[in-house]
């Protein structure tokens, strides 16, 4: 029975991995509105172990999502994609600004076993579901671009805007971290963030502690001191960490479209009849003998200077005993003259010794018993050479 359980529960795995058919994950987004979609790893961990649950292994295994868009290395100029560690969801999130449709492709390595497996993101980009043309962009300090795109957290973020705006008719038109700002990156360190820009829209006016961003007396104590006195009304965070830094917070005013600047009047081209063509006048004739001299003659000038300062010291500024003419001295002559010297008086020296030279240093000593041997004429015909060393060696003799 326990092989006939094991058999079906093999059969059923295989016949499920047969059957199963990738299913396309689709998306919608108006144009003009913040798109987040999160890539959770609990998700993609029962694709890679759909069977170990009713057997009671369940795994929290770190995965690595790589989002490009199909048939390209890299994804869409408007979506960007993050994600912090192994161990955390992926996030896809942008602000789209053309009608179209986006194929992403996801692929998701499990880190223990390796295992890839693939899906695909359909994004459908609708045309604008609302105006927005009133506008503001708040910095918050205290948050991290990951930690803001969870739906939660923006609903936070929403609230505390929707009470600084005095209205509920607000959504978010772009998240972006400061370090695409051209910010710095933060140390490891607890307390230390990036940054996060948040920009809202609505299609009602700014509220009146919105409208103090746009004042002279904002702007100046913003440059005094980098600090801005804002009024208790606007200093609306239900959390601390979603505090924003007035000074570089700003409006955005929509309402009123930039009227371009006309365009150049063009002539027709065809010069008047009896009319007479007047080419602009060239540029007055420069003379470069100043640059030519100031860039070339003066270093080289400087420069044969040198090199006859360096050789009058050299060879006109010697110094040592003098040569044949008396008067010109020679420092060579001068160091042969004092070895010459110095040689001549250690040889007066050593003459003029009277002890007689040491032991040691006569012919045939004997270090351990002191005794000296005559001279032998070794190169004698009468005493063989081996005979004669034999003879010389005083150890061997009898006492």
């Amino acid at each position: 029975m326990a092989d006939w359980t094991g058999w079906r529960f093999i059969l059923t795995v295989c016949v499920t991995s047969v059957l199963v058919v990738e299913a396309d994950i689709k998306a919608h987004t108006p144009v003009g509105q913040l798109f987040v979609f999160e890539l959770q790893r609990e998700t993609f961990q029962n694709e890679f172990e759909p069977f170990l649950k009713h057997y009671g292994r369940v795994y929290n295994d770190p995965m690595l999502f790589k989002c490009n868009m199909q048939s390209f290395p890299d994804l869409p100029g408007w979506l960007r994609f993050t994600q912090r560690h192994h161990y955390d969801n992926g996030f896809l999130y942008g602000t789209p600004l053309a009608q179209g449709k986006s194929m992403i492709e996801i692929t998701v390595t499990n880190k223990r076993s390796y295992d890839t497996f693939r899906d695909r993101l359909i994004i459908t980009i609708d045309p604008p579901a609302k105006r927005m043309p009133y506008q503001a962009e708040f910095f918050i300090p205290l948050r991290e671009i990951e930690k803001v795109l969870p739906s939660t957290v923006q609903e936070e973020i929403r609230q505390d805007m929707m009470r600084m705006w005095k209205t509920d008719r607000l959504d978010f038109v772009n998240i972006t971290s400061a370090l695409d700002r051209g910010g710095r990156v933060p140390l490891p360190l607890a307390g230390h963030y990036e940054g996060v820009y948040v920009k809202v829209g609505s299609d009602q006016y700014f509220s009146e502690c919105l409208l103090r961003l746009q004042t002279a007396e904002h702007r100046r104590q913003c440059e005094a001191g980098g600090r801005a006195k804002i009024p208790g009304d606007c200093k609306v965070c239900s959390y601390p960490g979603n505090c924003v830094t007035w000074c570089k917070s700003t409006l955005i005013d929509l309402s009123r479209p930039v009227i371009p600047p006309p365009a150049p009047t063009m002539g027709p081209g065809i010069l008047d009849a009896g009319g007479v063509y007047e080419p602009p006048e060239s540029p007055p004739p420069r003379d470069f003998l100043p640059d030519y001299i100031v860039t070339v003659i003066v270093p080289l000038a400087l420069a044969i200077i040198l090199c006859l300062l360096l050789a009058y010291i050299m060879c006109c500024r010697r110094e040592g005993v003098y040569r044949r003419d008396g008067k010109t001295p020679d420092i060579q002559l001068y160091h042969h003259h004092t070895i010459h010297g110095n040689t001549s008086e250690l040889r007066s020296m050593a003459g003029c010794r009277g002890v007689p030279p040491p032991l040691s240093t006569l012919s045939m000593f004997n270090a351990r018993t002191g005794e000296t041997a005559p001279p032998f004429q070794t190169d004698s015909p009468s005493i063989p050479l081996i005979l004669a060393q034999q003879e010389i060696n005083t150890d061997t003799l009898p006492r």
